[in-house]
């Protein structure tokens, strides 16, 4: 049998080191399906239960090895399911691609089922989008594909008409007008400052007496030239959460995560510094940094169109993190007045107090979701990867979880969107077998798709099995994220007829799954439920009974948020849980944050 077009794609996409594809099965991509059985692994497809989750795995991929991740997805419903996924990996600057189907090109503008305008469709979400209307064509589309994800950290589309996948392949165009001839290959670039803007910088720096660091993912890879800038300056080093992996938490000068989710600690340094340096990061909340005049700023990112559009900067250092911080210390001059560090480390011992009070407070005998990460925090084995879905679960994972040098972590960050926790850990355990795998996810984000991707896990349970896989769920019945922003943002009670969500066995529903299930609704078995499911061999569900009524309270507290807040308890049906959990945990806030307390 000839080579099929559909054959070529595989056969290119091994050269260009894929090993994985996910994805779900559809008539739009039969001539697909049929090359990947001849493949014989080569790559795998890894069939997933839905094609937005396929997406959320190609980008979990992406995040957790640096690779391109790849999906692919039929004609028509197929397609339109991965744009969650898709925009997810655009948001958080990764590289994807998807390969589509579409009807055969005979069929195009006849209103013919199934048929989608692909191209419009997938146009704001890629950084390159392309239907290939001739098996010619193929080779440098997948070319070009790829190298845009690579060069821009962004999506690359691919739409291939079913006819054109079983037509047979031109592996090598023939050599006229308009062929195209490309290469497998790619490298990545320095990126290095303009010394004049780096000297600006520097000057800055060393002007300034309390410096406040913020990073991001942006600054992944450059640990040792983050920690010894901070060094020099005598900074304290915040993180934005998708930066939280790029430095250890047992740091005493790193305050961990800023802004709703973030630390107060965080919070006690952006609001008294006088200069404010962000690395490689776009967090966007206004109302968690400085106030606009309050202090000088310096700003490394390696886009330039994301360069002081955050906070008013005096020096906009367009560059690579490593490489720019590499040319930037020997400018620096080391603060011999620590009085700045020290406060920041004050504080930060501080917060971690609080938080470990806040942790070992229950109410009425239920489980305090804090405590759930609290408990886990110091039982995390070595190289631990964690993910997290999108919750009132994430304040708790931000906050309470410290992360080790060489562990991984990560969440939709920009998109913020529920459905990504489950399967990045799946993606996670696929690349990386031997690490252990936690996953932190809402019984609202586990019922909308996380419960479903179950079923994968048991498809693969071979795979699967080994080192520690926990999908902790945090059964509360309630879409609690939501329930505290309607009572903080928006002034209104509880809405039972839209936060309410129904029970479920998740631990017994796993064991359906063949998986094992794991129950806690005992405050005083949290620890021991951890343990439990990490000395197993097989993929666990960890279902906690929790508290829904805990507050996520931010590090401090707007005064019209406030107002609202009051406005809303009044007529709240949990009214009375509230106040009575909420003034615990603020009394615990302010009996450590005493004037002369100190914590060692």
């Amino acid at each position: 049998m000839a080579q099929q077009v559909a054959d070529y794609v595989l056969q290119r996409l091994t050269e260009w080191g894929v090993k994985r594809v996910f994805g779900y099965p559809g008539d739009g991509i039969n001539g697909m399906l049929g090359a990947f059985d001849r493949a014989e692994g080569k790559p795998e497809f890894i069939q997933t239960r839905h094609e937005e989750m396929a997406a959320f795995m190609a980008c979990g991929h992406a995040k957790f090895t640096g690779e391109v991740g790849v999906c692919a997805a039929t004609s028509g419903p197929g397609a339109i399911h991965l744009l969650n996924g898709l925009y997810d990996a655009k948001l958080d600057h990764q590289p994807v691609v998807a390969i589509v189907g579409q009807q055969k090109r005979l069929a195009q503008g006849t209103h013919y089922q199934q048929e989608v305008n692909l191209e419009n469709l997938f146009s704001d979400v890629s950084e390159f989008c392309q239907i290939v209307m001739h098996p010619g064509q193929m080779r440098h589309v997948i070319d070009r594909a790829f190298k845009t994800a690579l060069t821009t950290r962004g999506v690359s589309t691919i739409i291939i008409p079913e006819d054109v996948q079983e037509a047979d392949a031109v592996p090598s165009p023939p050599k006229e007008h308009g062929s195209v001839y490309s290469s497998v290959g790619w490298s990545r670039p320095r990126v290095l400052p303009d010394p004049e803007e780096l000297r600006k910088a520097a000057d800055v720096l060393n002007e300034g007496t309390k410096v406040a660091m913020l990073i991001g993912q942006g600054a992944a890879g450059a640990e040792a030239e983050v920690i010894e800038t901070a060094e020099l300056l005598g900074a304290g080093i915040a993180k934005a959460l998708l930066g939280r992996e790029v430095v250890p938490d047992d740091l005493p000068f790193v305050t961990g995560p800023i802004g709703l989710l973030g630390s107060k600690a965080s919070d006690e340094m952006m609001m008294n510094c006088d200069v404010l340096f962000m690395i490689g990061t776009s967090f966007p909340y206004a109302e968690w940094l400085p106030d606009e005049g309050s202090c000088k700023g310096v700003e490394i990112d390696i886009d330039g169109s994301m360069i002081g559009i955050r906070y008013p900067m005096d020096a906009h250092v367009v560059g690579d993190a490593g490489e720019t911080l590499r040319e930037l210390i020997p400018l620096l001059r080391r603060k011999e007045d620590r009085s700045w560090r020290e406060e920041i480390e004050e504080n930060v011992r501080t917060w971690n107090t609080v938080m470990e009070k806040r942790a070992g407070q229950s109410f009425e005998g239920k489980v305090n979701p804090q405590a759930v990460a609290h408990e886990l925090s110091p039982l995390l084995p070595d190289g631990v990867i964690l993910t997290a879905d999108s919750g009132s679960a994430t304040n708790w994972w931000a906050r309470h979880i410290k992360l080790r040098d060489g562990m991984r972590a990560s969440l939709s960050g920009t998109l913020a969107t529920m459905g990504p926790g489950v399967p990045y850990a799946i993606a996670a355990r696929f690349a990386h077998p031997d690490r252990p795998v936690i996953c932190f996810v809402g019984d609202g984000a586990f019922q909308m798709n996380g419960m479903n991707e179950m079923l994968t896990v048991k498809r693969y349970a071979e795979r699967m099995a080994g080192a520690p896989l926990i999908f902790a769920v945090f059964n509360n019945q309630d879409l609690n994220q939501v329930t505290w922003e309607q009572r903080a943002m928006g002034g209104d009670p509880k809405y039972e007829g839209s936060q309410s969500i129904p029970d479920f066995p998740y631990s017994k529903y796993a064991e359906l799954c063949g998986l094992k299930g794991v129950y806690c609704d005992d405050p005083g078995k949290v620890t021991d439920a951890w343990r439990e499911a990490l000395a197993s061999d097989r993929p666990v569900v960890l279902e906690f009974v929790v508290d829904n009524e805990i507050a996520p309270i931010p590090p401090h507290i707007m005064k019209d948020q406030a107002k609202k807040a009051v406005k809303a308890g009044i007529k709240d049906p949990q009214k009375l849980g509230i106040a009575a959990r909420g003034f615990r945990q603020k009394l615990t806030d302010m009996y450590e944050n005493m004037p002369g307390r100190k914590h060692d």
